[in-house]
């Protein structure tokens, strides 16, 4: 299982190349498996084009090396935050795209303008309050992790039902159901903050969705009745 675990981390990271999300070492994905409870990560600073299966990194929840030879992804203990709080989670990405971190960056969430956005995110994607002088200088990616934990809980967000956050000053996580799911997140809420700052560059007046047509398109796709796609012994 972790070698295929391994596998599949290690392509997952590569598609945020191909979808335009990172350049150079930045951003990471990991993938976690319930079984063993071990977390596969890309190693430290390690370059895309040079990267291999083999180098992905196998660590438990308490971040101790399992496997591999490099050192984990410096935001390993943001995910191992995550994975530990919501046991759900089997994939978490971290890009520093440029839509979505210029929103971090403003510390600014992202509003659902329209039904793009409500296929994937049931409701506005927050942006994390700024982190205090004292949780940067000490266990600052283990502090990263517990403020996004901090604002899905004041906000009473289920991490399925919106899959990413915006960590202020910082860049977007996302995260979903396999590391795949993760990066195919983290694709749509790039798009989703980019169609947001042009709706309102055009109308510094638009409002938000509706909430019925927000439920609409959100449940079609992931309720229990949802009818969205192809069904299970459609022809």
């Amino acid at each position: 299982m972790l070698e295929t675990l391994k596998e599949i981390v290690f392509k997952a990271n590569l598609e945020l190349v191909q979808q335009g999300l990172v350049i150079y070492t930045w951003g990471n994905v990991s993938g976690y498996d319930p079984d063993s409870k071990y977390v596969i990560i890309k190693p430290s600073g390690v370059d895309y084009d040079t990267m291999k299966v083999e180098d992905m990194v196998v660590v438990d929840l308490d971040g101790q090396i399992i496997e591999g030879s490099m050192r984990p992804s410096s935001d390993t203990p943001t995910h191992l935050e995550l994975y530990k709080e919501y046991p759900s989670l089997r994939g978490i990405a971290h890009t520093h795209s440029m839509w979505a971190t210029s929103f971090a960056q403003a510390q600014t969430g992202i509003t659902p303008y329209g039904t793009t956005h409500a296929d994937y995110f049931y409701g506005p994607i927050p942006c994390t309050r700024e982190l205090t002088q004292d949780e940067v200088t000490s266990n600052y990616e283990i502090n990263t992790g517990r403020v996004i934990i901090e604002t899905l809980r004041q906000q009473a967000i289920q991490p399925l039902e919106v899959p990413g956050i915006l960590v202020g000053h910082h860049g977007p996580f996302t995260w979903g159901h396999s590391p795949e799911n993760a990066v195919h997140n983290a694709k749509v809420l790039e798009e989703v903050a980019k169609m947001a700052y042009r709706t309102v560059a055009i109308n510094p007046k638009a409002e938000p969705v509706p909430q019925y047509l927000l439920d609409k398109h959100y449940f079609r796709k992931h309720g229990k009745n949802a009818y969205y796609g192809q069904q299970k012994g459609d022809e």
